[in-house]
């Protein structure tokens, strides 16, 4: 058992104070993330033009999160504090001086097979651009423009598991940020200095990969991580890491995969499906973010470290924070995503390019996405519980099934639904996935929930459903949001979740949730 003289040791209130901080910068990515993407909307609308930046955006940021955020972070984190644990500064090191060579190399080699793949990964992810071959040109310039962003990002990525292992979470929460910026200057100012102003964006995207490294680079300096890079395949670590990152790669990117599964079929659609669903998917992003990466996020590296210590008892108490946490934000989340989606998405979207036909497919595709929302929360939540404990197999299995059901899904509903049966068949994944990661947790001893859980699950439905009721009642109909005035739906949309969060924590309160419930006490009894 961790003891309170273990300086790696969760203190009490850690990981709440830390949530916050991820919270903070996170909710400044998002709030920039939706300006970029009004401005995108404006100026390309759902175009041709759109869905075609959208697919070589979408083509590297799979591949990061394969290599970086999905897979790399989920088996170097849990390796890296076991050589913190051992108390030897220079093992760690050599570690990380290590790692930063082999994974650097490595994504170097694959930026450059990118750009000279790209007319073939085009060919793979967006089929349906072969009928259209101005676009399947279009999209294949922007993606040797942008896939180098993969490099990048991913020693981005890198850099951020490195600081998050250390306790700094700020930073890497914030970077995000950036390429928002980015790309809203590209759209803005860069365009008018293309023929085919879209491309502006895709140098939007390369410029904010090398943007965001550099970002990293002073706080690593500041606790002396940033080392000089050598390669050693056979370095112990490196092949501990190598043995987990494999089965990793698909088990922590299964919703990538399944979005990337999505566009392959929506580009089988009508002009425009790809761009409904990326609109769409960026709405479901702020709670997902917001909730369940913050959290996510900072239970990682302190899992793996209470696991490091056999703090069999904190590693339960962490879990347990993390699901009481999220779900008393992701579950009435999805429930005013669902009642409100026209009026978030005319609010935020319509104007420019984007038209009346557009704002009512995005809200379709929305309304399908928040159905699966609590389930995509709590894979980023349970999914820390094992890859801590460097068990990347399990959860591997239960993508492979999770993938498996999106497929099936999406050929049985995409010809009868279009696009929003893409959505709601990746939904019905992330709950097939979410439940066998609970089931896994439970059935491993790690994790059991006492009456008390159960009873605080149902006081968040109830309030939900209490909240969700005036939200019915109260909205005004579709039409009327859409011939409203942008600062009329501002205001009303305003109202409408000002509102409903008053009324739903009222009623959280009112059947007895307290803060102090929420309030993470680390490792003790």
């Amino acid at each position: 058992m961790s003891t309170s003289a273990d300086p790696d040791a969760p203190r009490e209130t850690s990981l709440s104070r830390h949530g916050l901080t991820v919270a903070a910068m996170t909710g400044m990515s998002r709030v920039s993330g939706f300006i970029r993407d009004m401005v995108l909307s404006y100026f390309f609308g759902a175009s041709a033009f759109a869905d075609a930046f959208f697919v070589a955006f979408r083509i590297p940021n799979f591949f990061r999160r394969l290599f970086a955020e999905g897979a790399f972070s989920q088996a170097f984190v849990p390796v890296l504090a076991a050589y913190r644990a051992g108390r030897d500064r220079k093992a760690l090191m050599e570690f990380v001086a290590v790692m930063t060579g082999n994974f650097g190399m490595l994504m170097l080699l694959v930026s450059a097979i990118g750009v000279l793949a790209a007319p073939a990964l085009v060919a793979l992810f967006a089929p349906g651009f072969w009928q259209h071959p101005d676009k399947l040109a279009l999209t294949t310039e922007m993606l040797r423009i942008t896939f180098p962003y993969l490099g990048f990002i991913s020693l981005t990525a890198f850099a951020g598991a490195l600081l998050n292992a250390h306790d700094r979470f700020a930073v890497p929460a914030f970077t995000p940020v950036l390429l928002n910026l980015s790309l809203i200057a590209a759209a803005i100012i860069g365009a008018h200095a293309f023929d085919q102003p879209v491309i502006a964006l895709a140098w939007g995207v390369f410029a904010a990969g090398l943007v965001q490294l550099l970002f990293q680079l002073p706080s690593l300096a500041r606790l002396h991580v940033l080392v000089r890079p050598r390669l050693d395949r056979n370095h112990a670590g490196v092949r501990r890491v190598g043995r987990l990152v494999v089965p990793a790669v698909f088990a922590a990117s299964v919703s990538q995969i399944n979005a990337l599964i999505d566009t392959l079929l929506a580009s089988l659609l009508m002009t425009g499906s790809i761009s409904w669903l990326y609109y769409a998917d960026r709405l479901l992003e702020l709670p997902i973010g917001l909730v369940a990466v913050t959290i996510g996020t900072v239970m990682l590296p302190n899992l793996s470290r209470l696991h490091a210590s056999r703090s069999t008892a904190g590693f339960a108490r962490t879990i347990d924070w993390g699901l009481r946490t999220s779900l008393l934000f992701a579950v009435p989340a999805a429930a005013a995503l669902y009642i409100l989606a026209v009026p978030v998405i005319a609010t935020i979207f319509y104007r420019g390019a984007l038209t009346v036909f557009d704002v009512r497919m995005t809200a379709l595709a929305l309304q399908a996405f928040a159905v699966g929302l609590v389930a995509f929360t709590l894979v980023k939540v349970l999914a820390p519980a094992y890859f801590a404990r460097e068990d990347t197999r399990t959860p591997l299995r239960f993508a492979v099934v999770a993938v498996a059901v999106n497929v099936t899904l999406n050929l049985a509903l995409f010809r009868v639904m279009g696009h929003a049966g893409l959505a709601l068949a990746t939904s019905v994944a992330a709950i097939v996935q979410s439940w066998l990661l609970m089931r896994g947790v439970l059935r491993g001893g790690h994790y059991r929930p006492d009456a008390g859980f159960y009873r605080y699950l149902l006081k968040i439905a109830v309030a939900a459903l209490v909240m969700a009721l005036p939200l019915i009642y109260m909205a005004p109909e579709a039409g009327a949001w859409l011939h409203a005035t942008t600062p009329t739906r501002a205001m009303w949309l305003s109202a409408l979740c000002i509102g409903g969060g008053v009324i739903y924590f009222v009623a959280v309160w009112s059947l007895g949730v307290r803060p102090a419930q929420l309030r993470y006490r680390g490792d003790r009894a």
